[in-house]
């Protein structure tokens, strides 16, 4: 008997244990705690309080109804007049303290805009669009202008750039002075200058390097408008929705609003970075015994170069190698009798800018120093291996499917002093017969390394073979290629589609040119408008997108502005949508290039700076979110237990 009850306790006590364990386990969640603070700081006071007259005073203080701070001062916070001096800006508890360093103007409304700088302590729930203004005179002026930077070549939106005002209108204010007042673009590349007094200006947008608010560094982003703009007000209504508490998709009530509205509004600057650059030798190298390097910090005119140590007076000791623009240039040493020396004394003349941002002719004596490493010991005979030949590298851009308008480019290791083009072969393959394909063969201007072989033209969906002997070229170093044998077929038209674009709403009499765009916002083909008609043959299958530029100076490329020369850059517009190209079509389009506002122009998909600001989703809502998913998944455990738990199949007192 008393067996039998140690028995049925042992039971019980085993069944209340697992539905103690079941239970507990789904109810597995944290504790949910009180809401979150949502709500900014509300302002309560301010010292001298808003709009305050005749301050003489150098300091503001703003009390708010809780603990706050300040983020990234030096960067959001923008005080216009425009300071030389960099104010303290800080945070004491409930308090925001700003202390003027420059000696207060007479007469002048002063402006700090917080922008959005200005968060709760606990939260970081910003104060959106906060500014306070005072006047050291009689009178407070209020007027605004706003717009949006843009960059000029891409219409990328410009983020943290200052726009500032001059009402002296005299072209060398933007030089010579600071801006009277001044704003700063979001991420979007949007500004407002605010505290304005009625009157005449001119507005420009300024990359300042320095900080002393004028155009003295042409390394400086720079943007300008060429007329005259005066700001002005009018009286405009605009319409509210407001929201039901309760359910978020259903509208409560409709206001409206009725507002002063400053204009202009809709000011657009173009920013660009002037053509000059500053011109120096940023390194210069000998990686290899007969290599000499050379790098310069942009575009330049070719340098001349004389060989000192040892003393030569003529250049056939060398070959050039250069890319376009000339800052990456390359001496390949043809003479033993030169590379074979350990140090080399070169006499360089180049253009080289000065403090004053003068170009002038410099003149350097460099010295290359090549130290040979040690060889390795070789291999003796008895270990039975062959010393292997080393060819010179090739590389060609030959393709398994071959573009139909791609020639066949070859690129050699080391620049080539003799070639045999009797062993570099093209055939056309039918049937298995191979017919010669005759070409041309072309010597890159500025590269001595890159030959192009040119076909009369390629068969579409013609199949191809390339041959190159071994020992076809040979190097100034006295290597030689390895035999290349690569087969090929040319794409078929049908693989490609056309497009053609009627072009509307540019000024007439200008060349224009439309460029096509990758999903990288890469320009990869470029044509002339003709009879107000782009177009473009034998495009890949996909996605593209497209822009074009008003070529002003007629030299086939966009170019910037230079204000010294009051020349803006040329403009740039961008098709707002996609063209989808498919295989085996022709596709006819249109674009008026003023259909869509110009900020609006650029699709978000290929835009790099992309904007910032983001609906801030509510904290309590993400809580409420994440206490449900919780339940949901205690109880899928419970239940997950309860159909199948193994402890409690296995239990021999519960099998019982």
């Amino acid at each position: 008997m008393i067996n039998k009850l140690l028995s049925f306790f042992s039971i019980l006590f085993l069944i209340l244990l697992t539905i103690s364990t079941l239970y507990s386990c789904a109810n597995m969640a944290s504790p949910t705690g009180g809401r979150y603070d949502e709500e900014p700081p509300v302002v309560k006071s301010a010292t001298p309080s808003f709009n305050s007259l005749n301050v003489q005073k150098p300091t503001v203080e703003i009390l708010f109804d809780e603990n706050v701070k300040i983020e990234k001062p030096m960067e959001k916070v923008i005080i216009t007049p425009p300071q030389q001096n960099f104010p303290v800006i800080k945070s004491v508890g409930k308090k925001v303290v700003v202390e003027l360093k420059d000696e207060l103007l007479p007469n002048t409304t002063y402006t700090i805009d917080f922008t959005d700088a200005i968060v709760d302590n606990n939260e970081a729930n910003p104060i959106e669009n906060f500014s306070y203004s005072f006047s050291t005179g009689d009178k407070l002026d209020t007027m605004a202008v706003s717009g949006k930077v843009l960059e000029a070549e891409n219409l990328e939106p410009v983020t943290g750039i200052y726009v500032g005002l001059h009402s002296n209108l005299n072209d060398t204010a933007f030089t010579r002075t600071r801006f009277d007042r001044i704003g700063r673009t979001d991420s979007r590349g949007n500004f407002t200058i605010r505290g304005m007094a009625p009157g005449k200006y001119k507005i420009f947008a300024l990359g300042d390097l320095n900080r002393d608010y004028k155009y003295d560094n042409p390394q400086e982003a720079v943007a300008f408008i060429d007329s005259v703009i005066v700001p002005s007000t009018m009286q405009a209504v605009r319409n509210d929705t407001v929201f039901s508490k309760t359910d978020s998709t259903k509208i409560d009530t409709v206001k409206t609003i009725h507002y002063t509205r400053f204009l202009p509004d809709d000011l657009l600057l173009r920013s660009f970075l002037s053509d000059f650059q500053r011109q120096y030798l940023q390194k210069h190298e000998r990686p290899q015994q007969h290599k000499l390097s050379f790098f310069f910090a942009a575009p330049t005119s070719p340098p001349t170069f004389r060989l000192l140590s040892p003393d030569r007076t003529d250049n056939k000791w060398f070959v050039k190698e250069s890319n376009p623009s000339n800052d990456s240039i390359t001496l390949w040493i043809t003479d033993s009798t030169v590379y074979k020396k350990d140090s080399l004394l070169i006499l360089v003349n180049y253009v080289r800018t000065d403090s004053l941002n003068h170009n002038f002719i410099d003149t350097d004596s460099l010295n290359f120093v090549f130290r040979q490493p040690r060889q390795q010991k070789k291999s003796s005979d008895k270990d039975g291996e062959k010393e292997t030949v080393k060819f010179m590298g090739v590389n060609t851009n030959i393709q398994s499917k071959q573009e139909i308008y791609e020639p066949i480019r070859i690129e050699f290791e080391e620049p080539i002093t003799r070639f045999d083009s009797t062993h570099v072969k093209l055939f056309r393959v039918v049937d298995s017969i191979q017919t010669p394909v005759p070409y041309r063969l072309v010597k890159d201007s500025l590269n001595v390394r890159k030959y192009v072989l040119l076909p009369p033209r390629w068969e579409p969906g013609g199949k191809y073979r390339f041959e190159m002997d071994s020992a076809a070229f040979t190097s100034y170093y006295g290597l030689w290629n390895n035999g290349i044998d690569q087969p090929f077929t040319v794409k078929s038209l049908e693989e490609y589609g056309n497009l053609s674009i009627d072009m509307s709403g540019f000024p007439p009499g200008k060349d224009v040119y439309v460029e096509l765009l990758d999903k990288s916002d890469k320009p990869f083909r470029k044509t002339l408008v003709k009879d107000n008609v782009a177009k473009f043959q034998d495009l890949r299958p996909g996605t593209i997108y497209a822009r074009l530029f008003i070529d002003e100076n007629g030299d086939g490329k966009w170019t910037t502005g230079n204000y010294e020369k009051d020349r803006q850059p040329e403009i740039v517009y961008y098709y707002p949508r996609t063209y989808e190209i498919r295989a085996f079509s022709n596709h006819q389009e249109s674009w008026n290039v003023l259909e869509t506002p110009v900020p609006k122009q650029k699709p978000l998909e290929i835009t790099k700076n992309k904007p910032q600001e983001k609906k801030r989703r509510s904290l309590n809502e993400e809580r409420q979110q994440n206490n449900q998913n919780q339940r949901n998944a205690a109880g899928q455990r419970n239940a997950s237990g309860m159909n199948a738990n193994p402890s409690m199949g296995n239990n021999p007192f519960l099998q019982r």
